[in-house]
């Protein structure tokens, strides 16, 4: 029997590149299939050698409770610091070159429920993996840790498809004020994995096989839709 488990990501810092190459890294609006699925093997324990390819099966989903705002710190690649070494970045053909900088991006105080459809035995191992996790779950970065639990309690809805799920959540999570209504947004924006021949917009951050071992991602389609606070999505009650 298949259902939806849901977990939060919600932090001060979260970062979700695809795309990074040499010494720009990017980071998406929003949580990757390949960051979700790297964070369910951190709280499985599974090492990075290991086939991925039942948590790259499930269906992915998420809610945008808080858009977040995307900065960039400024970074140098390479070097040391240690005192009398010179600092650089080592050549093949020998010596020291200068250390290139880095622009790095990401998300600042963004809040995202996420939601995964699939087997329920999976997305019960999942949820017991969540809740006390093997080791340290990050967002997209092992600097950026959590600022919320990631295990929603009563997170596996069984029989519940992607999209309902996401929808039946109140906002905002516990822990956080309901604002009053004129400090709310009008609707929130639901990004919801889809076949190939429904969605136009694409990703490359479909993980395969040993993904994270031998960087290997293929494409992966999605549509973005909205809906209303207050109607389609509940607000939470104080």
């Amino acid at each position: 029997m298949s259902g939806t488990l849901l977990v939060r990501l919600a932090g001060p810092l979260q970062s979700w590149g695809t795309q990074s190459r040499f010494e720009v890294r990017d980071t998406g609006a929003e949580p990757s299939k390949s960051g979700v699925v790297g964070l369910l093997c951190a709280a499985l324990g599974r090492p990075r050698g290991e086939s991925v390819d039942d948590l790259a099966a499930m269906r992915l989903g998420l809610r945008v409770d808080r858009e977040g705002r995307q900065e960039m710190d400024y970074h140098t690649a390479g070097g040391t610091h240690h005192r009398g070494d010179s600092y650089g970045v080592a050549l093949v053909t020998g010596g020291l070159g200068k250390a290139p900088p880095s622009p790095r991006y990401y998300l600042s105080d963004a809040d995202f429920l996420v939601g995964l459809e699939g087997d329920e035995d999976l997305l019960a191992q999942l949820e017991r993996a969540v809740a006390a996790p093997r080791w340290q779950l990050c967002l997209g970065r092992k600097a950026f840790v959590p600022g919320a639990p990631v295990h929603i309690p009563g997170g596996l809805l069984t029989g519940l498809d992607l999209s309902a799920a996401l929808k039946r959540y109140p906002w905002p999570r516990p822990g956080l004020a309901v604002p009053p209504p004129a400090r709310r947004p009008d609707r929130l924006r639901l990004v919801l994995e889809v076949a190939a021949s429904a969605g136009e917009d694409v990703r490359r951050d479909q993980p395969l096989g040993a993904a994270f071992q031998d960087r290997r991602f293929a494409l992966r389609h999605v549509v973005t839709t909205f809906v209303q606070l207050g109607g389609d999505v509940p607000v939470r009650e104080e």
